[in-house]
């Protein structure tokens, strides 16, 4: 596998680069032949890192989850607004250097303030805060946030179990 994949389809160096995103949001790198199988999978269709780390985080789901305690039938979650998705979606800047959110900094302190509220919120209900977002938009709001709330677990939906119920506890809006 690891033939296939170093130097057809990508570095060691571009490799790396998944894994540290991989680690930095604590998802434990031992499954390396998932992680590998998935980015040997799609690398001939993108090089985008963060990309990349998302398929990785979807085909590892079922231990991200597990890990947070959610595998037990249901999840309390905080979600996001339907607007806030959009904003962050679309304020997606991506460069030759990386990936960056252009949002205004007032709406910054909106979501962060509005995440501070439900985090306090949640955590007095007795549930571990976690934020569940679309998978297209959960990398960045987790960069968005990180600073602030830099433990806060962000999942996407197709990191859930099918079977995992659901309940919306709490809402980020702007």
């Amino acid at each position: 596998m690891v033939d296939e994949l170093i130097p057809n389809l990508m570095t060691v160096g571009e490799i790396q680069k998944v894994l540290q995103n991989l680690l930095r949001e604590g998802v434990s790198i031992r499954d390396l032949v998932i992680i590998l199988e998935t980015v040997a999978d799609y690398a001939r269709s993108t090089k985008d890192y963060d990309l990349l780390t998302e398929y990785v985080r979807q085909a590892l789901g079922r231990s991200i989850v597990r890990q947070h305690g959610l595998h037990q039938g249901k999840a309390h979650v905080i979600t996001l607004h339907p607007e806030l998705e959009r904003r962050i979606a679309g304020s997606v800047d991506r460069r030759e250097g990386g990936t960056y959110i252009s949002l205004e900094p007032e709406i910054i302190q909106k979501i962060i303030s509005s995440l501070t509220e439900q985090v306090q919120r949640v955590t007095a209900l007795g549930h571990q805060p976690v934020i569940l977002a679309a998978p297209g938009v959960r990398a960045y709001f987790k960069r968005l946030t990180e600073r602030v709330v830099p433990r806060l677990v962000v999942l996407s939906y197709n990191e859930l179990d099918p079977n995992t119920e659901v309940e919306a506890v709490g809402m980020v809006s702007i």
